[in-house]
């Protein structure tokens, strides 16, 4: 289909206007017409003018006097104004119809809701909702992505913003390579972007702001997941290794608790001693639900962990509020355990979030503890996410093929030979 636009302007002569207070003819107004291909869309200039003035042919008005002056200087500003949404719909998508220049050009988008306003609406209602099932660490992300898609509609399209009604699939392909290949963005960074874009398109699908999937086809490219759990000799290093630093000691219990409980920065936080429950038994377990997701978890505490607790139980500024530690914020603590880790020869770049992996692979699978019980105590919603965490090492693998040899043995006869 040809992509030709045409822009003419008529008369509605079936519609005639109240008479000009100067006595002169009615009036009618005038209408456009836009043409491209077999598409057509007609609109209301809300101009009119007298039928003694107007020239059909060249759909304008006749003469010099200071009404047809005017009246074909706003034809004209319209007629600009729908060549230039041509031709930036033209560009961005490579086809156009008549009636998307159309609602372009009267404005019907800006009474729309926007990408832009869309996606602020979004973050706020995310950030209300900080401290009662949403983390105050994820709002940054909103920040940051809201950024990137304000600057990619400036920088390729030279728009400050764009209607919903108008993202289609070589929207997202054409972001996806400018985070990809012009900003030079790393993958995780442009899978936690483009995520939060797709979440507001599903969003407004749900509430009827669009009505169809305009990215259908699009698929997000997700990285191989890193897996970022220290060795057992480092695991062990980092444990042993004797420390001078009061604060790094105490900075280094929090991982070493962590490491042996599952538990996540904002979750250590926010653990106090009435999280704490003890059996019948005298055994002692972590009994809360995670603040990221509100699913409980269980998890028992071993002598380490139970040591580190008592240590710093009564402590001078330690464990406000009932808290069982006064953890300090994630940035000085992500500083200190650079520090820590390369004091005790650690290459492995060490944040807090690494002692949730340790307790995954060296803690527990690694030791025997099924990856089921391991997803119900670090709180998985499914024991895929677990899996990302936990890593299969050869210790592991040689452990579970021994216990496997002994419970074959004897259980098989091979014959000697074919007699």
């Amino acid at each position: 289909m040809s992509n030709e636009l045409k822009v003419s302007f008529y008369l509605k002569r079936e519609s005639r206007l109240e008479k000009r207070s100067d006595g002169e003819s009615v009036t009618y107004p005038i209408i456009g017409k836009i043409i491209i291909g077999n598409s057509i869309a007609q609109f209301s200039s809300k101009l009119s003018v007298s039928e003694r003035l107007w020239n059909v042919k060249s759909g304008r008005a006749i003469g010099k006097s200071r009404i047809a002056v005017e009246l074909n200087r706003e034809i004209n500003k319209i007629n600009l104004l729908i060549h230039s949404h041509y031709k930036e719909i033209l560009h961005r998508t490579g086809t156009v119809t008549a009636t998307e220049v159309k609602i372009t050009f009267q404005g019907i988008a800006t009474a729309q809701k926007t990408l832009l306003v869309h996606f602020k609406d979004m973050a706020e209602e995310f950030r209300q909702r900080i401290g009662i099932d949403r983390s105050a660490n994820t709002y940054p992300k909103y920040n940051v992505a809201y950024k990137n898609l304000k600057r990619f509609l400036n920088e390729k399209y030279h728009i400050q913003d764009i209607p919903l009604n108008q993202l289609d699939l070589p929207f997202i392909e054409a972001y996806d390579f400018y985070l990809r290949v012009e900003r030079k963005l790393k993958a995780e960074s442009i899978v936690s972007i483009v995520a939060l874009l797709l979440k507001a398109v599903r969003i407004a699908l749900h509430r009827n702001i669009i009505t169809y999937p305009p990215f259908l086809g699009y698929k997000l490219g997700k990285p191989e997941f890193q897996q970022r759990s220290l060795s057992a000799e480092e695991f062990e290093r980092l444990i042993s290794t004797p420390l001078k630093s009061t604060s790094q000691s105490f900075i280094r219990d929090l991982f070493v608790f962590a490491a042996f409980t599952g538990l996540s920065f904002i979750d250590l936080k926010q653990l106090t001693w009435k999280d704490i429950v003890t059996e019948e038994d005298g055994s002692r377990w972590i009994s809360m639900s995670r603040q990221k997701t509100d699913i409980p978890f269980n998890v028992k505490l071993l002598d380490i962990p139970t040591r580190i607790m008592e240590k710093y139980r009564g402590i001078s500024g330690t464990g406000k509020d009932d808290t069982v530690f006064n953890v300090l914020s994630h940035r000085r603590i992500s500083d200190a355990l650079k520090v820590i880790a390369k004091h005790c020869n650690i290459t492995t770049n060490v944040s807090f979030h690494v002692a949730r992996h340790c307790f995954a692979s060296q803690l527990c699978l690694s030791q025997g503890v099924p990856i089921e019980s391991v997803s119900r105590m670090m709180g998985h919603r499914n024991i895929q996410t677990t899996q990302r965490y936990a890593r299969v090492n050869n210790e592991k693998i040689g452990n579970d093929m021994k216990r496997l040899s002994q419970r074959l043995a004897g259980k098989f006869n091979l014959p000697v030979n074919n007699q």
